[in-house]
């Protein structure tokens, strides 16, 4: 039991590698534009195709980590994340900065997919959630502290998240060479996925919700320098004391665990990031931006939190739980692109009333499913078959009704099916 109990602080190291890129996804973004020959919308596109490549490792291996084994493929997407950020890193040619990132990206959801199933087998998924969100956002929070002052480099943040997948490496000492089988499922690899439909709808409606969230996310910072007509320096800092703020948030998750269940943190807060969203996109000046991103900042990792934990609960192999987050990370990849298209059609403020509609009606069937049973008593207390080999014992026709006497036990072959 000790085993079960333990914090899984590999999972939790595994997953803030994994998330990082999407975390600095905006100042990669910014300092690509400004560090090399590139237009903003082409920046933009590399961000979102490093994230593309996150996502279709997802898809990719979300059945496979029991055939390759979660040691060794975490130590491969840790590897390639370290290799090609580090070349996107180190190098100004455009054509080796996009394959760079393209292998990272691939590396990175590696990681991501290693480590959402070793979530998913956990007996407190939210707990191991939480605790993977604190420490990606506190590593982003601190490095958007940081980075302004290393110089102008493009190369900064993708050496940030180059290093920490070579500093998360030796912790995969620590993950199992294959995934042991938990005593509901059978030793088969090719179950069908539980809960179809749910997971469907969840992975639907996970997609829209990055969407939106990183649809203002990819814009933060003009709608800050162009519109709230504040300095860069002043923009960093709201966006690292938002990131804080998240700390805070992901703190407060933990705190309450399961005790309001799932539907109420993810319907309640998704409508609340609604108004967030419409409030910062409409900022004109330090208080409304500020307030909206830190209120954005604080309850986005809450409610994701929730949402990976639900999907973690569909499926104990944590196939959802990959499926979901791929889905997640296909609709982040795509986000800055429809903030920037959203943004030139209808102008900032009308932009975030757009993504506040459109998340009020994706709260929808992400509360449906919330509410709906998962992990119900047929799967968590599975019907185990006992053979007891026994000396058959005769019975008259005028035995006492009621339990059997010790000597009175089943034949040889006769099985018991026990609930465990």
């Amino acid at each position: 039991m000790s085993a079960r109990t333990t914090t899984p602080w590999p999972l939790v190291a595994l997953f803030t590698a994994g998330y990082l890129s999407a975390y600095l996804l905006p100042t990669t973004v910014g300092r690509l534009d400004a560090g090399l020959p590139l237009s903003a919308t082409q920046a933009g596109a590399i961000g979102s195709a490093l994230l593309l490549s996150s996502a279709t490792a997802g898809f990719l291996l979300a059945s496979r980590v029991d055939r390759f084994g979660p040691r060794t493929l975490a130590r491969t997407g840790l590897l390639l994340a370290a290799v090609g950020y580090g070349t996107a890193a180190l190098t100004t040619t455009v054509p080796l900065v996009i394959a760079g990132a393209l292998a990272g990206g691939f590396g990175s959801g590696t990681a991501t997919t290693v480590a959402a199933t070793g979530v998913a087998a956990q007996r407190d998924p939210h707990r191991t959630t939480t605790l993977g969100l604190l420490g990606v956002s506190g590593l982003a929070g601190a490095l958007y502290l940081t980075i302004p002052h290393l110089g102008p480099a493009h190369g900064l943040p993708l050496a940030a998240v180059a290093c920490t997948a070579l500093l998360v490496l030796p912790v995969t000492r620590r993950l199992p060479t294959r995934t042991p089988a938990p005593a509901s499922q059978s030793l088969r690899t090719t179950d069908p996925l539980p809960h179809f439909r749910s997971g469907l709808v969840l992975a639907a409606a996970l997609f829209f919700w990055s969407l939106a969230q990183n649809s203002l996310w990819g814009v933060s910072g003009r709608i800050g320098l162009t519109q709230a007509g504040l300095t860069e320096v002043t923009v960093g800092a709201v966006f690292a004391v938002a990131l804080g703020a998240g700390l805070l948030g992901v703190i407060g998750a933990g705190a309450l665990g399961p005790r309001l269940g799932s539907a109420l943190p993810i319907g309640a807060g998704t409508a609340l990031i609604a108004g967030c969203i419409a409030l910062s996109a409409a900022a004109g000046d330090l208080t409304s931006f500020a307030t909206g991103e830190i209120a954005w900042n604080t309850l986005y990792p809450v409610v994701l939190s929730y949402v990976i934990g639900l999907a973690a609960s569909l499926d104990p192999r944590g196939r959802w739980a990959v499926l979901v987050g791929s889905a997640s990370s296909l609709g982040t990849a795509c986000g800055p692109l429809a903030g920037s298209l959203l943004s030139a059609w209808a102008g900032y403020p009308g932009m975030g009333v757009i993504l506040a509609l459109g998340l009020l009606l994706v709260t929808v069937p992400l509360t449906a499913v919330a509410l709906r049973p998962r992990r119900g008593t047929p799967q968590e207390h599975p019907v185990v078959e006992i053979p007891l080999e026994a000396v058959p014992a005769g019975r008259t026709a005028y035995d006492m009704a009621g339990p059997r006497q010790a000597a009175a036990a089943p034949g040889p072959g006769t099985t018991y099916k026990q609930a465990v």
